[in-house]
């Protein structure tokens, strides 16, 4: 492991006694917020993680060993939801990343951009400064592009990257790499050939059709860049105003009443020799525990919903009933197709001669399929068996399901939002995104290493297709005054039927992809799973959501940022509501969720969060 300057796993160790920032969580919001906040070399910031520091880990730097680390204590929290009611009563497996990184250090490394109309509708549910205009330097900011070879680009036609746009300097290493083949070709082709051209680079923010995703892979040593790797470099680690404390389990954030405000004071953790400590915070303290793990620490702090604290005993600091709750994700419909013989996916890995061979291959060249996984991705508006759904049918879909006056204040605001992008010409509802792997789900409870085990002797790819505006809204609460109970999981998958018509039909537009030419020859007519079911129409389809449904593993919104009378958590400032100085930095500030994967929006929230905090203390020398 790569050993760093200013890391420690004991509080004895720390030479930092009284910092004036802390920061909980060592993903990718505390790690871009220590960084930044630390560029003053006077202020002293102390960051705090559960896991350990596994820098230079190979299971994490190698992308393409990533199913390794799913269900492994030493990397995941492994968390599952309650059975979901709509979804067959399944529980689905959610990876949180338990390492110094958090879950970039062991997500696909997708990096998507949001569009342009998820960000004015932040604005719109009064986030003044939060909109496309006031995030885009952010994108820039964080990351560092790479183009992909020409031979990539003429493999996968990309001719819409417009290198001005992407960032040049950033932490954080994107780009295509060398890593597609026959599958993600006939793809693209066919994809065009149904219309799905893509001529818009999406960092731009309009984006329909096909495009190569970026990854967060460092294109000249072929290893993951994640927010460890970018964020806590040698030269950073070595700066005596930072110091990072791992393995280090923050039970809940210490405060007072000063004047009838709360002030967040420190924090009380228990270190992994097993003892309790009080770290006191001379300025802030600012949590980047995740979406789940945020409104937990909150609660167990006094801080959410008075009748659920005093449930649980513990005493009432502020009283804020939105803590926890609006839990957003993207939900997955996954049915898989076998390949044809003569083609190869990621199947083959399930022999170890074969995993042996791509390792040599990695160590000795950095080639071959465990530099990364290749994702295709298609931005898609409603469209079904026939293809793309007219607009008035749209807006009788969203009338007919999405009209509700009993609605809470905020979750009416929000569907305004929602039927607003949903009705956008050039707004994607959905993406269809192609595996080269099969996906395997249990009847009522999936684990992880089960799903992505190889378990039927065949070859397949899958083909999901993701919701990217759920109606759906869940909750994600303590389940005891224990700090190491993991809080109860409840993302509500389907439970606004909008969700379940939406992925339904994009199921049934899968039917049309895998017959159409040319990427219809890479597979078998008949072969897939679930074993012969078809969505032939939409009940069918509709079947194979429930049965099929994953997730992305994006969950956002449960401390959402917007005013306090429309349901917030936490102001443009990312401050708590009715706190003096504890801020949340995470993506569950997200009021909304946005398109694709969600970690590039998270970067950019955080470095402006970073920016928001300096001027704030700027203001007050």
């Amino acid at each position: 492991m790569a050993e760093r300057t200013g890391c420690v796993t004991s509080v004895d160790a720390l030479s930092i006694k009284e910092p004036d920032f802390i920061v909980i969580g060592g993903g990718i919001g505390g790690l871009v917020i220590a960084n930044r906040l630390s560029e003053d070399a006077d202020k002293k910031v102390l960051l705090i993680e559960a896991g350990a520091n596994r820098m230079g880990d190979l299971k994490i730097d190698t992308v393409g060993m990533l199913s390794t680390l799913y269900g492994d204590p030493d990397y995941d929290w492994d968390y599952m939801t309650e059975p979901q009611t709509h979804v067959n009563g399944r529980q689905i497996p959610h990876p949180r990343g338990k390492v110094l990184g958090g879950s970039s250090a062991i997500n696909f490394g997708a990096n998507v951009y949001p569009s342009k109309a998820n960000l004015e509708g932040w604005k719109a549910l009064g986030n003044e400064g939060w909109d496309a205009a006031g995030l885009a330097p952010y994108f820039r900011k964080y990351s560092r592009f790479t183009p992909p070879s020409a031979e990539t680009k003429k493999l996968l036609s990309i001719d819409y990257i417009n290198e001005e746009l992407h960032g040049k300097d950033g932490p954080l290493p994107v780009t295509i790499p060398d890593v597609y083949g026959p599958f993600q070709e006939l793809w693209s082709k066919t994809l065009d050939k149904l219309g799905w051209c893509n001529s818009d680079d999406p960092i731009e923010g309009e984006k329909l059709g096909t495009f190569a995703c970026g990854l967060t892979i460092d294109a000249e040593t072929k290893t993951r860049g994640y927010a460890a790797s970018a964020y806590y470099t040698p030269d950073v680690a070595k700066r005596p105003n930072l110091q990072v404390l791992t393995e280090t389990f923050v039970e809940k954030i210490l405060t007072k009443n000063a004047d009838g405000t709360v002030v967040a004071t420190g924090v009380k953790v228990q270190t992994k020799d097993g003892t309790h400590h009080e770290i006191l915070a001379k300025h802030e303290v600012i949590l980047s525990a995740g979406a789940i793990q945020s409104p937990q620490i909150l609660e167990l702090s006094g801080i959410g919903q008075k009748s659920l604290l005093e449930k649980h005993g513990i005493p009432v600091v502020v009283d804020s009933p939105n803590v926890g709750e609006n839990l957003q994700d993207h939900a997955i419909s996954a049915p898989c197709f076998e390949i044809a013989d003569g083609q190869i996916s990621a199947d083959i890995m399930r022999d170890p001669n074969i995993v042996q061979a791509a390792l040599e291959q990695y160590m000795t060249t950095k080639t071959g399929p465990l530099v990364g996984i290749p994702i295709s991705v298609t931005m898609l508006p409603p469209v079904d068996h026939n293809g793309r759904i007219s607009q008035d049918d749209i807006a009788k879909l969203t009338s007919q399901y999405a009209d509700d006056a009993n609605l809470p204040l905020w979750q009416k605001k929000q569907y305004e939002v929602l039927r607003k992008q949903i009705l956008g010409p050039k707004e994607a509802v959905a993406y269809a995104m192609m595996l080269p792997l099969q996906l395997n789900f249990s009847p009522g409870r999936t684990e992880m290493k089960d799903l992505l085990a190889p378990t039927d002797p065949k070859n397949y790819i899958t083909i999901m297709v993701v919701n990217n505006h759920p109606f759906s809204r869940g909750i994600c609460h303590i389940r005891s005054a224990d700090p190491k109970d993991k809080p109860i999981l409840d993302p509500r998958y389907l439970s606004h039927p909008m969700d379940l018509e939406i992925l339904a039909r994009q199921t049934q537009y899968v039917e049309t992809i895998i017959k159409t030419e040319p990427f219809a020859s890479l597979l078998k007519p008949t072969g897939r799973l679930p074993a012969g079911k078809a969505a032939t129409n939409l009940d069918a389809a509709k079947e194979i959501v429930k049965e099929r449904l994953l997730t992305t593993f994006h969950p956002t919104g449960t401390c959402a940022m917007m005013p306090k009378g429309i349901g917030g958590v936490v102001d443009t400032k990312l401050k708590v509501y009715g706190t003096k100085n504890l801020r949340v930095v995470d993506a569950s500030i997200f009021p909304m969720e946005t398109l694709g994967n969600i970690q590039a929006t998270v970067y950019a929230v955080a470095e402006k969060a970073a920016d928001i905090i300096k001027e704030d203390w700027k203001s007050r020398v």
